[in-house]
């Protein structure tokens, strides 16, 4: 996990390299110890006041592979550069009105051991079509948790930063 301080350098690496058009207004910028996540907000696209559901989904789709297929060259050279700066891989994705569409991602690996009753969950999930597998199923756990703690995580995230602030100011800084 990234220091406050790190992560606004790197917020701010961002937004100094990135073209002031690229986005409408700062791109949010997540990060964890395999990849930054570079997510901004693009300009909706104008319809008929009386546009249905579906032109309405199908115009921010084709808004969305637009920018993806126009911007291409670049964030490959701004990730490329990023890469080999923070040592990260650098995934894009954007905003369009409701919608949020990643491009790419990395899928990262995560060992755990889980007892007989954690992995009987995960196969419930399995058997009811939730999930395909148990990953999958733990994925969606993951999910659901970081969907109804968001609060209690940012929390515990504030609190991870007070500790290595304090930790900084001890006898082996």
């Amino acid at each position: 996990m990234l220091t406050a301080e790190q992560h606004e350098k790197l917020r701010g690496w961002f937004t100094g390299r990135l073209s002031a058009d690229l986005f409408e207004g700062a791109a949010d910028i997540a990060v964890d110890r395999e990849e930054i996540t570079v997510v901004g907000r693009i300009a909706e696209p104008q319809l008929a006041k009386d546009a249905s559901d579906a032109e309405k989904a199908a115009a921010v789709e084709g808004r969305i592979q637009e920018f993806r297929e126009r911007t291409r060259e670049e964030r490959i050279g701004v990730a490329r550069e990023a890469e080999h700066r923070f040592r990260r891989k650098v995934s894009w994705g954007v905003r369009c009105g409701d919608e949020q569409a990643l491009f790419t991602h990395v899928s990262a690996p995560v060992m755990t051991r889980l007892r007989q009753p954690e992995r009987q969950v995960l196969d419930t999930l399995v058997a009811g079509g939730v999930a395909r597998s148990r990953s999958d199923a733990l994925a969606w756990c993951v999910r659901l948790v970081q969907r109804n703690a968001d609060d209690w995580l940012s929390e515990l995230s504030a609190s991870l930063e007070e500790v290595r602030r304090v930790r900084a100011q001890g006898p082996d800084a």
